[in-house]
């Protein structure tokens, strides 16, 4: 399956983000969208600079990577690019999980957003989603739940955090900060109780968020903020 990505180079993965519920994550052949679809529909939801922020997106998933360190580091920073605020003043709600498009059009979110974002992303350029993990953490800093992104490089190794509080990919040992709760994928759900594995829990579609999520990956349900962050 992984081998499909090569098709990157020729198309982008837009596809990755017009899954139908029923399949998620994986579909193993990208869809060939028109990308030009993507920046007219940024332009004429969240306006000129959202546009070029697609664009400069764009570049960040079609560039040729030479390991996957490379792609981590990338991702992550592109997205610590964008603000935080919260779901309540952004998207007038107390929880919203926002496609990449609405975070990337909206110029901003809150952890949740800034976790996924990367995580689509991470896929659309390669990255097997057996190596990636959301997690949802209690952050000892902050004093509230947050979420960032977990990278194996194999499935016993110490994972690499992605995070928007702390912008430096780090060792899950070198943020103590941070205790895991619980994190998925597109395969599976577990329960942490540790920095490392966890315990499988069943599949991720028991989150209510995640489904809702894949139901609105398309370009046609997007919504507006209720407060600009440009």
């Amino acid at each position: 399956m992984h081998s499909k990505y090569g098709l990157l180079k020729k198309i982008f993965f837009i596809g990755l983000f017009v899954y139908m519920s029923s399949v998620y994550l994986y579909a193993s052949i990208p869809i060939n969208i028109d990308t030009k679809k993507l920046i007219s529909v940024l332009q004429k939801n969240y306006g000129e600079r959202a546009a070029k922020r697609g664009s400069a997106w764009l570049k960040v998933l079609n560039k040729q990577y030479k390991d996957e360190q490379q792609k981590l580091i990338s991702t992550n920073r592109f997205f610590n690019q964008l603000q935080f605020t919260t779901d309540q003043k952004l998207w007038g709600e107390s929880n919203y999980w926002a496609t990449p498009v609405e975070f990337i059009g909206a110029n901003a979110g809150d952890c949740e957003d800034f976790a996924l974002a990367k995580y689509f992303s991470l896929l659309a350029v390669g990255v097997a989603d057996d190596k990636l993990r959301i997690v949802m953490v209690k952050s000892l800093t902050l004093n509230q739940y947050h979420m960032v992104v977990a990278y194996y490089k194999h499935p016993t190794a110490e994972p690499l955090i992605l995070d928007n509080i702390d912008g430096r990919i780090k060792k899950a040992s070198e943020r103590q900060d941070l205790i895991p709760v619980y994190s998925f994928n597109g395969k599976q759900l577990w329960l942490n109780n540790e920095k490392r594995q966890g315990r499988v829990a069943g599949k991720p579609s028991r989150l209510k968020r995640w489904n809702d999520l894949n139901h609105r990956m398309g370009l046609n349900q997007l919504k507006q903020p209720v407060t600009s962050m440009e």
